[in-house]
């Protein structure tokens, strides 16, 4: 008879599934700063890129806290809002629409990344677990920062450019 999963139990499936899709994610901004229009665009993606290396950084610190190997658990969730990222850039190449599209995208990501970061540091507090709740949290308001940012490119000029 299978055992009853915990808590804990999920919290290392999580951990697992946002380790693989932030090195998924770092695999992908370079394509998205490439395709990018707007050097403001290009210049987030490129400092997103070496703040999501950290991110990976810190999720490997929990792991050595839980005293087990960094290993990512395939994340389809994330490899559906890369693919349709990649259909953006496929489809709207050249548009005055890709910029606008490519921050969709983007935007796809943090609110993904964001729900995983809440609950993950809900839950090492739930466990006791300060340190990892700590790394989650810095991660946390990184990942607001970025959509932020994303938002205020958008209102500021990329959507009135694409529209």
């Amino acid at each position: 008879m299978a055992s009853e999963k915990t808590l804990e139990d999920l919290f290392l499936d999580t951990l697992k599934d946002i380790y693989y899709a932030e090195r998924q994610i770092v695999k992908t901004l370079p394509k998205m700063a490439k395709a990018a229009q707007s050097p403001d665009l290009r210049a987030g993606f490129e400092e997103h890129l070496a703040q999501t290396e950290g991110h990976v950084e810190r999720l490997e610190q929990v792991f050595d806290l839980l005293g087990k190997p960094a290993r990512g658990k395939t994340c389809d969730a994330i490899l559906g809002i890369i693919e349709e990222g990649k259909s953006i850039i496929d489809e709207f190449k050249g548009s005055p629409a890709l910029d606008a599209g490519l921050i969709s995208s983007a935007q796809a990501v943090e609110h993904y990344e964001i729900t995983r970061y809440g609950t993950l540091k809900a839950w090492a507090e739930q466990l006791r677990m300060a340190d990892a709740a700590k790394l989650f949290d810095a991660t946390l308001q990184e990942e607001l920062a970025t959509d932020q940012k994303l938002t205020s490119l958008a209102e500021g000029y990329v959507n009135q450019k694409a529209a």
